[in-house]
């Protein structure tokens, strides 16, 4: 499971001296065990990629924020806890792979999508949740729904 993997890197970073990894882990473990409370019950592998996915969009636009300032010490430092969040998520789906999923979800729903063509972005984004970017997602999709007109 996600959440022991990451209390056991937590205890190797302590060993290790790692104090840059040890603090971010620390929140990340911090963040999940607020969400266990709130839930009350210990979260899913799920739940877990998606607490990391959330700070790792909260770092990601930290960043942004930090170039906007010319703040550099600060990019540097969000960048490497950015670095160390993302090798604990799921690689994303390229944007090929997203495309070959919605022709699929296309497919298999024809009937739902035929009677109500919004559905597709529901049965999408539900199905691709924690594989990619919903940033990502949306363009791709909605080129799907709204293909350029051949004259």
């Amino acid at each position: 499971m996600l959440g022991k993997k990451l209390q056991e890197e937590q205890i190797l970073a302590l060993k290790s001296g790692d104090t840059k990894k040890l603090s971010v882990l620390r929140y990340v473990i911090a963040q999940i065990k607020n969400k266990e409370i709130e839930k009350k019950e210990e979260l899913n592998d799920e739940e877990v990629i998606s607490t990391l996915q959330k700070i790792k969009k909260e770092l990601q636009e930290s960043i942004d924020a930090a170039k906007k300032g010319d703040r550099t010490e600060l990019i540097a430092d969000n960048e490497a806890q950015l670095k160390i969040i993302s090798t604990y998520l799921p690689a994303e789906l390229s944007d090929e792979q997203i495309e070959k999923e919605i022709d699929q979800m296309i497919a298999q729903n024809q009937d739902a999508i035929g009677a109500n063509p919004k559905a597709l972005i529901g049965i999408v984004m539900k199905s691709l949740r924690g594989k990619a970017d919903p940033a990502r997602i949306m363009p791709i999709l909605q080129k799907k729904q709204n293909p350029p007109e051949k004259s």
